[in-house]
Parts: structure tokens; sequence; C-alpha cells
């Protein structure tokens, strides 16, 4: 199949706002800026580089409603840290019903979006 995913596309009312945070969340660099649309990639020559989803912020006029169909999973080094310094970038805990006993974090970025940080691949 000749066919790639290019980019995952985040709607906001604030594309600068949105894309610091997950530019400082994610450590990746911002390829195309403009005021209703900003472009992010990972670390030029990195192994994500051209490799990863592009992440594209686009303007929009309306707030996001209700609970997004479309999640990010990110795997940290170590969990518990990762959740505090994404805290003190402005995420939040979010409780959608997952229990306690579950391996992961549900968070929310300053928008409202969720995404989830995992526990860490074993080394094996």
């Amino acid at each position: 199949m000749d066919l790639r995913i290019q980019c995952l596309c985040v709607d906001t009312t604030d594309p600068a706002r949105l894309a610091d945070f997950w530019q400082a969340a994610l450590g990746w660099r911002r390829t195309f800026e403009r005021a209703d649309e900003i472009v992010l990639e990972p670390p030029e020559g990195s192994p994500e580089d051209g490799v990863s989803p592009d992440l594209l912020f686009l303007r929009v006029p309306e707030e996001a409603a209700g609970k997004n169909r479309l999640h990010l999973d990110l795997r940290p080094v170590d969990q518990a840290a990762e959740v505090a310094r994404l805290e003190a970038l402005g995420a939040h805990r979010a409780d959608v019903g997952q229990g306690q006993d579950v391996s992961w974090v549900v968070m929310t970025d300053p928008d409202g979006n969720f995404f989830d940080v995992l526990q860490p691949l074993p080394p094996a």
C-alpha cells in the first residue's frame, strides 16, 4: 500500500497556545507557522523524523464540545516524572471513567483534548 499518515490535525481556537504546549511536551520543532495554522514535526535527524505524523494545529471559531474521539498515547521512560512535567506545562489529570486500577494516566492538554501517559515499556 502506498499510503501513509502525513499529519494529525487538531482544531483549536488558539493554535499558538496549543502548539506551544505540545512543542514543549514533545520537544518537537515548528516547521510552518501562520496565524491560523502551525505544524510541529519531530526533531530533525531523530528516529521519528520523517516517520511520525506531523501535528497540525488549525484555528476554528468554536470551542471543543465533548470528549475527543481520537487521542494520543504517550510512552515515557518515567511515567510519574512525565505526568508531573506535563502538569507543570499546563496539562491536567482527567477522569473518563477509567477506574483506579489502570496502568495509564488520562490527561488533558490546555484545550481539553484527552491524551494518555502510558507506563514505560519493559526493557526486553
